[in-house]
């Protein structure tokens, strides 16, 4: 191995099954080996068994939707508002100059701090949930799209001055081309973490969601329930975040050269 030397998608693939591989085997010489006990930490088996008897049982699939559709929600709606703004922000120094220090003051409020006051404001139903996320990644969104639109090249901008372009032709022939694979990039990481944001959500006056089920399933330590709602949201993020790596490589083909 050498530093950035690329590896092969088969040994990538081998390599990242291996990782999941060897956790399980850990997972099970530490429960069926008896050192740790059922109460603190089900086995395999137990998880899956716990898992079957959600989906078939308890309307698990029920809460499943409800959840993406809290976080694609907020997300969309945290998108719609960041990506023009932070393009905005990025392309002339005026809106950077006015937006920027309250964004970055705002960016490092955490999110869950704010569910008592959006309680208060909006109850404790979709409203409420959608804006947790809401607020946990527009004020992201905002600012990586920004630095990503300020950081284009100056030679290209340059280039087509030089060529005829007006002020609104930068904007839309040279830093949105430019900066659109970053921007995917940037809304590709943020929607892993609106899935945090949407758990912490459902933890409290929630009556359906993932993170209802562990709750729930805390206060009757069922620590399989928990850990199969934990497996759920990876599996979920890991399909959505294949999905939109494919996306962004199909709308921006050049961003592979």
């Amino acid at each position: 191995m050498r530093p950035l030397q690329p590896v092969s998608p088969s040994t990538r693939v081998l390599l990242g099954i291996s990782f999941f591989v060897l956790f399980v085997i850990v997972w099970s010489i530490a429960t069926y080996g008896g050192f740790v006990t059922p109460i603190f930490l089900a086995s395999p088996t137990r998880m899956i068994e716990e898992g079957w008897l959600l989906l078939t049982r308890f309307g698990f699939m029920y809460d499943i939707g409800m959840t993406i559709w809290r976080v694609f929600g907020g997300f969309v709606l945290a998108a719609i508002i960041a990506v023009p703004l932070g393009i905005a922000m990025g392309a002339w120094k005026t809106v950077e100059a006015f937006f920027e220090p309250f964004v970055s003051f705002a960016r490092y409020l955490p999110a869950s701090a704010f569910i008592p006051l959006l309680i208060l404001w909006a109850g404790i139903g979709e409203t409420q949930k959608l804006l947790v996320i809401f607020i946990g990644a527009v004020f992201q969104i905002i600012l990586m799209v920004a630095v990503t639109v300020g950081q284009t090249r100056r030679d290209l901008v340059e280039a087509a001055y030089t060529l005829g372009s007006s002020d609104a032709g930068i904007v839309r022939r040279v830093l949105l081309p430019a900066s659109a694979p970053q921007i995917a990039e940037t809304l590709r990481l943020v929607l892993g973490w609106a899935w945090t944001y949407v758990i912490v959500a459902e933890l409290i006056g929630s009556s359906s969601g993932i993170g209802h089920m562990i709750v729930d399933s805390q206060a009757l330590l069922n620590t399989g329930q928990i850990i199969f709602g934990i497996i759920v949201i990876g599996i979920i993020g890991l399909v959505s975040d294949f999905l939109f790596k494919e996306a962004n490589r199909r709308m921006f083909p050049w961003s592979l050269a």
